[in-house]
């Protein structure tokens, strides 16, 4: 089972601009070059194919794409490749966040 993160601002001291916008996470990751914006994520498995609503900045390692979901003001991520992790940390410090479990 994968290990969820969030990217959040919560905890941060000022509370006056805890949330991490959908208009800010569109500016940061279109400056990656393996970020996407999608919003659907559409999941196959053996018997059945589920989609899901909302912002995603899709990352593409290999041939997996990584989603990261912005939702209610958080970034979460699920750690399903360790390469994950040293990423997850640069975008919290990009975007002056921290990253808590769940």
């Amino acid at each position: 089972m994968n290990q969820r993160f969030r990217i959040t601002r919560s905890m941060q001291p000022d509370t006056s601009d805890s949330e991490i916008s959908l208009e800010e996470c569109q500016v940061y990751f279109s400056s990656k070059a393996d970020f996407t914006y999608q919003t659907v994520l559409t999941m196959k498995g053996e018997e059945s194919t589920m989609s899901i609503e909302g912002d995603f900045f899709m990352w593409k390692h290999g041939e997996a794409l990584i989603p990261f979901r912005h939702y209610m003001g958080d970034l979460y991520v699920a750690v399903s490749h360790q390469e994950i992790v040293p990423l997850m940390i640069e975008i919290a410090t990009d975007l002056r966040a921290d990253i808590v479990e769940g």
